[in-house]
């Protein structure tokens, strides 16, 4: 059994693949390394074992799914105190909880999200000073 025009088959699925593998093999090597953060700020440097309101790891993966609990539990439901997973009561304030430890914004959290792209609107009404660079 013949297949009418294998040629124009293989030559179309040979161009399917090369245009929908061409963003990943273009860009082979050419990734930015991930930023880092300082934790170098006053109020860390006060603790004798620096430590965040959940352990670094789940806050790196979280802190957005958490900042939008706590604005919910603290503007909808007039709660205001955040109980750890460690039984730790904290604030739930971005201003004077977050901002307290991470006071250097532009080497903290702007570092982040400028690499990740995002712009996040928290720091339209929760932020005392204005960002210095970018």
């Amino acid at each position: 059994m013949k297949i009418p025009d294998i040629r124009y088959i293989v030559t179309g699925a040979v161009v399917f693949l090369v245009v929908m593998t061409f963003p990943f093999w273009y860009n082979i090597g050419k990734a930015a390394s991930a930023p880092e953060v300082s934790l170098d700020t006053p109020r860390i440097r006060q603790m004798a074992e620096p430590q965040c309101v959940e352990p670094a790891s789940y806050m790196r993966a979280n802190h957005m799914r958490l900042l939008e609990e706590w604005r919910e539990r603290v503007v909808r439901q007039g709660e205001r105190i955040y109980v750890a997973g460690d039984g730790k009561e904290y604030l739930m304030s971005l201003q004077n909880t977050c901002l307290d430890c991470h006071s250097n914004y532009d080497e903290f959290c702007a570092r982040c999200h400028d690499y990740a792209g995002v712009a996040p609107d928290c720091w339209t009404c929760h932020l005392d000073f204005p960002r210095e660079s970018k």
